[in-house]
């Protein structure tokens, strides 16, 4: 069978059809793997978990690290246009190559335990890592945390950036319920990092419970905003005069103490200098996460999804300059608290483009206008797919209006595409 999987885009085809479900939580099957593989790191491993802000977090750590003079692996999800993002070294996306490689010794070690899609893809991240002799690898949690493939490899230091409410037929739809999920990437002995301000009560139970180093920003660590620069604290240490982060947004000095917290607990294994940390904070790159991109008009792509994504990004459009016109583009799964985005999005947009998405758990340009109505959203464009209202709306837009491209990872996915495809 693999003898005809050539190209990482047969691979990936081969992975998506190979388990009977898309998500399917639980350690056993991907332990049994791993085990088979003798797949021990013996490198630092970093696990970052959390709602929203994990991908940012795992950006800065992974930018310091490396200006710092380590080699990093760096594993996060979804990935917008190639699957290689999911898998860097040193900033830069893993090639086909070392991909199939880490795939086909996954297949040859497996047999007959079935994986997920994103099962596959955790065990191949590592095993890429070791391959390449990284120093350290940060791995970011894709679905709640307790029963997520990348908790079958232990971390040296577990990070919780926010517990709110998404995912809800996976983790519950309390944030206690939620939190004792994120939670569970933490272990016995080893630092645990939690930059919620407000963390549940069964996260600090399930920390004490296990006799985790349990630290908690306000209370353990955090950071001073200045005019025009920031300090960080943990304990009696002191970091002063920090660049802000490049990554927009006035929760990105909450995500850098995560970070920050995180490297201070590895500092006997992993030093980072000051110098590495301001470099890294001023060179720091996440595509998708507030990014204003350069020229007129303005431009912002946010893959927010969730009512917390969406609530910070409302937040960040607020502090932008003056917009003559505010103009979305919008679009997101199914599955997804739409109402409760509607609501916290519809005062802040003078008109709406939206389009399709032709995807298992996408819906219709014209469903989707049909909750946009509900909520008393009267300014609709309704187009069959992203690309279309994408370039209705540009059509239209002054110099100084403001495109906001956001909903889901597919819909920025679909709008950077047809960017690409007009150039």
């Amino acid at each position: 069978m693999t003898d005809t999987l050539k190209t990482l885009d047969d691979w990936l085809s081969h992975l998506e059809a190979l388990h009977v479900s898309a998500i399917d939580m639980g350690l056993a099957r991907v332990a049994r793997v791993r085990d088979a593989m003798a797949l021990a790191p013996t490198f630092p491993v970093i696990t970052v978990g959390g709602t929203n802000g994990k991908g940012s977090v795992c950006a800065m750590l992974s930018t310091m690290l490396v200006r710092a003079g380590y080699k990093v692996g760096t594993y996060t999800s979804p990935h917008i246009s190639r699957y290689n993002e999911r898998v860097a070294i040193d900033l830069a996306p893993a090639s086909d190559e070392a991909i199939v490689e880490s795939f086909a010794a996954i297949e040859a070690a497996r047999g007959d335990t079935t994986l997920t899609y994103f099962e596959f893809g955790t065990l191949a991240a590592m095993k890429a890592f070791v391959d390449a002799g990284v120093d350290v690898a940060i791995m970011e949690v894709g679905l709640g945390g307790r029963l997520d493939a990348v908790n079958v490899f232990e971390p040296d230091v577990a990070v919780v950036v926010s517990v709110d409410i998404d995912h809800q037929a996976y983790l519950g739809d309390t944030r206690e319920a939620i939190g004792f999920e994120k939670a569970g990437i933490f272990r016995a002995g080893k630092p645990a990092i939690c930059a919620d301000p407000n963390p549940p009560q069964s996260l600090i139970e399930h920390a004490r419970a296990i006799g985790a180093e349990l630290k908690c920003i306000g209370a353990d660590f955090g950071y001073t905003r200045l005019e025009q620069q920031w300090s960080f604290w943990i304990g009696e240490q002191h970091r002063h005069s920090l660049p802000f982060p490049a990554l927009r947004g006035a929760y990105q000095l909450s995500n850098a103490s995560a970070a920050l917290a995180a490297l201070d607990c590895l500092k006997l294994r992993l030093p980072v200098g000051q110098g590495a940390v301001k470099q890294g904070l001023l060179e720091v790159d996440w595509p998708g996460r507030f990014q204003v991109l350069p020229g007129r008009p303005q431009v912002v792509l946010d893959v927010g999804h969730n009512p917390h994504a969406v609530r910070a990004m409302v937040d960040s459009l607020r502090r932008l300059p003056f917009a003559q016109n505010r103009i979305a583009v919008f679009s997101m799964l199914s599955d997804k608290d739409v109402d409760a985005v509607l609501e916290l999005a519809k005062g802040d947009f003078d008109v709406w483009y939206v389009g399709g998405l032709d995807m298992p758990r996408g819906q219709s340009g014209a469903a989707i206008a049909a909750k946009l109505a509900e909520h008393g959203i009267a300014d609709v464009k309704v187009y069959d797919d992203v690309a279309s209202a994408w370039r209705a709306a540009l059509s239209v837009a002054g110099e100084n209006d403001r495109l906001t491209v956001f909903g889901s990872f597919h819909t920025v996915a679909a709008v950077l595409e047809a960017r690409e495809a007009a150039r």
